[in-house]
């Protein structure tokens, strides 16, 4: 899965993106995004200039509006991403294409909706019919059980495990960068796998978000409240945004506490990295910088 971590130095205030791909981590830096990947003993990388569209318009960095333009360029940057380190690790016939990788991102989108979304509500309506935050505290805790299950069921893949360890570089790497000390295998391996601005921490957020945002959605048919969840979600991920970047950057005890759920979650979307992973995590970083 795309997994993503935002850092921040103290200084400029300038968030990074990351993200783990397939033998490889990519990094967005405050002009230019990075990919980086282990291709046998050597590691390839690319970097690419880039500036968010929300720099274009005030109106784009206004509270979640800048969460949802800010995940719709991490997810389309993602993509791109995913289809680089995709086609680093095949030859000739065996790449990619953009239509088999859009197909791919597609299919993956339709069956998040039909597992995260319908299957949860259609589960919960075997329990209640009755439209109340109850209702929709059952919806929540199934897509959370649906979305852990899912996370256990494909950390016992090979690839995902390795994906999941690229992940963990990625944040060691963001660490040691936020701690300001250099860049390097030891000191990055000093760090913790779990990050507080996680993409892993954001779906927990936005389950929670939904569960309240659900319970003031209560219309007749069922279908009805099925299509106004799908149409929410941006509202909920912007709001998400929020939360996790307002918890994560907090230094106050009690904000923290909000965080520790996601960061649990990350107890199985991330491992620890080798040192060879670890040196692809922090070619990415510098070449982001």
């Amino acid at each position: 899965m795309a997994a993503r971590v935002l850092a921040m130095t103290e200084a400029k205030k300038v968030f990074i993106g990351g993200q783990a791909i397939i033998e490889g981590v990519m990094m967005k830096g405050p002009d230019a995004i990075a990919f980086a990947a282990r291709k046998g003993k050597r590691i390839v990388s690319v970097r690419v200039p880039h500036t968010s569209v929300t720099k274009k318009s005030v109106l784009l960095r206004l509270p979640i509006v800048r969460g949802v333009v800010f995940l719709a360029e991490m997810l389309v940057i993602g993509l791109k991403a995913l289809s680089w380190s995709a086609n680093q690790q095949g030859e000739g016939d065996e790449q990619l294409s953009k239509t088999e990788m859009t197909a791919t991102m597609v299919f993956s989108f339709a069956l998040a909706i039909g597992l995260f979304v319908m299957l949860p509500y259609y589960l919960t309506r075997l329990v209640t019919q009755t439209h109340s935050f109850q209702f929709n505290l059952i919806d929540g805790f199934l897509r959370l059980l649906f979305f852990v299950g899912y996370l256990v069921v494909i950390s016992a893949l090979k690839d995902v495990r390795r994906l999941f360890q690229y992940h963990g570089a990625e944040h060691k790497a963001v660490h040691c960068y936020e701690a300001d000390l250099p860049l390097t295998v030891k000191n990055v391996q000093k760090f913790s796998t779990l990050h507080p601005r996680c993409g892993t921490s954001l779906i927990v957020f936005v389950i929670a978000v939904s569960i309240v945002v659900f319970s003031l959605i209560r219309l007749d048919a069922w279908y009805w409240n099925v299509l106004m969840r799908i149409v929410v979600i941006p509202l909920i991920a912007g709001l998400s945004y929020e939360l996790l970047k307002f918890t994560g950057t907090s230094k106050n005890a009690f904000l923290k506490l909000f965080a520790w759920p996601g960061m649990w979650v990350q107890k199985l979307t991330t491992r620890k990295p080798s040192d060879d992973q670890v040196e692809v995590a922090i070619m990415a970083l510098k070449k982001a910088l």
